[in-house]
């Protein structure tokens, strides 16, 4: 620290004192009372003087350092104690006043990140054997109706289902499904994710609550908005190009003179009306497959009889592809399926498998069942191409294709079979093997 002037006014100060101290003990000596009184007195002021200007330094440097420990920047640090024997306290102060400001500014942008999203947060702080609640956000407290209390034990007034849960697992890392009554409103299931950590000796535990209701709704939303683009694609492929031929007839068949050239584009242009119109209907009845598919008629159906019939109708295609076919359906299992509907399913997962191995020069084609946990697979596999990263949410989606001569209702046609059959499709990609799996309980 630069003090050196500090120092050197109380060397001054205790200098001048000593030597007073000494000029009064000689006028004693000399017997010169009443010089040695008023010399004593101001040896007496002096040293009053020294221990004011020391306790002034001193209770300054408490104050500035009891306001550093206590966080608090509010005051300002007087102009004169900004230089000399201060400046590299005030520098300290500064610069924690700086860091501490950055801080609270840090904290203001985690605090609206955690406000604005969706999921309900809740962090807890541990303080001896208790924990306080370190942070709730806006989510969280709007969607419990749950005030932004300060402590776990008053939050179990209001959620004790949700405290119970995590109590129950002493406050351990934890995910899973809980039911939770929301003041008198029936129950609603959440996920529940927790988490532990440590900083700086303190110890928060994390706690993130999804509504599944919300989710699936959040879901079924960006699947109607992604529908809804694809038939407007559609829809607009096809009378963007009406429209304009429409309005290009009009123009001709009012000339009062029609050429032979006028003919021509009369038909040109009636004929590419018809092209559109065919296939507005097609993808039009291709929507009605999908909207009003048939209740399953189901009986007992032999596993082996299935893939017999489906493979017969493939093999064909299978020889002129050269794909080598690996079948291991060895089961006497018969189950209760619309053996129709489950055929069309797996000849619509076979074509696409020959089509995903278009540009294979090996081409192998996998076809396998198996019991699981009460649950009957069927797996449809290929060493083709696979799904790209990008499109692999939307493959389900209806009439979303990647094939030029595909229509896109294939997969979701499938998929609504087997959903109307109690199971689900679903799909697993590895490095060098796509398959799609259909469970049937």
């Amino acid at each position: 620290m630069k003090n050196w002037k500090f120092y050197n006014a109380l060397f001054v100060r205790v200098l001048f004192v000593m030597i007073l101290f000494f000029f009064c003990v000689f006028l004693i000596y000399k017997m010169f009372y009443y010089n040695a009184i008023l010399v004593g007195c101001f040896v007496f002021i002096m040293l009053a003087e020294m221990y004011f200007y020391v306790k002034n330094q001193l209770q300054f440097y408490d104050r500035t350092l009891l306001s550093i420990l206590q966080n608090d920047f509010t005051t300002n640090f007087p102009e004169e104690n900004k230089r000399d024997n201060f400046e590299s306290l005030y520098l300290l102060y500064e610069t924690l006043k700086v860091q501490q400001q950055e801080q609270i500014s840090k904290e203001l942008i985690y605090r609206s990140l955690l406000n604005n999203i969706e999921s309900a947060a809740l962090i807890l702080e541990k303080e001896d054997d208790d924990w306080n609640i370190f942070l709730m956000n806006d989510c969280f407290s709007d969607l419990f109706k749950v005030p932004k209390v300060s402590h776990w034990k008053y939050l179990k007034n209001y959620l004790p289902s949700l405290c119970f849960e995590i109590e129950k697992t002493d406050f351990s890392e934890l995910k899973s499904a809980i039911s939770i009554k929301i003041e008198e409103q029936d129950l609603q299931t959440f996920m529940l994710q927790t988490s532990r950590t440590q900083s700086y000796n303190r110890e928060y535990f994390i706690i993130l609550l999804d509504s599944i209701q919300r989710v699936i709704e959040k879901k079924e939303k960006e699947a109607w908005i992604n529908l809804m683009k694809i038939i407007s694609h559609e829809l607009m492929n096809s009378l963007t190009p009406i429209r304009a031929l429409s309005q290009n007839l009009l123009h001709i068949v009012d000339q009062e003179n029609l050429e032979e050239d006028d003919f021509e584009d009369i038909k040109s242009s009636i004929s590419t009306i018809i092209n559109r119109s065919d296939h507005l209907q097609a993808f039009v009845e291709n929507y009605r497959k999908l909207a009003m598919l048939p209740t399953p008629t189901k009986q007992m159906t032999s596993i082996n009889a299935l893939f017999d019939d489906c493979l017969r109708i493939m093999s064909p295609i299978l020889k002129a592809e050269n794909i080598e076919l690996i079948n291991e359906i060895h089961s006497s299992r018969s189950i209760l399926i619309d053996k129709n509907q489950m055929e069309q399913v797996i000849i619509n997962l076979i074509t696409n498998s020959i089509y995903a191995l278009k540009e294979k020069a090996e081409k192998k084609l996998y076809v396998s069942s198996y019991t699981e946990n009460n649950r009957f697979f069927i797996s449809i596999a290929d060493n083709g191409k696979g799904i790209d990263p990008e499109i692999q949410d939307k493959v389900f989606l209806p009439f979303f294709t990647t094939r030029k001569d595909g229509a896109g209702i294939g997969l979701t046609l499938s998929k609504n079979i087997i959903e109307a059959h109690g199971g689900y499709l679903s799909y697993q990609t590895d490095e060098d093997k796509t398959s799609f799996v259909i469970c049937l309980i």
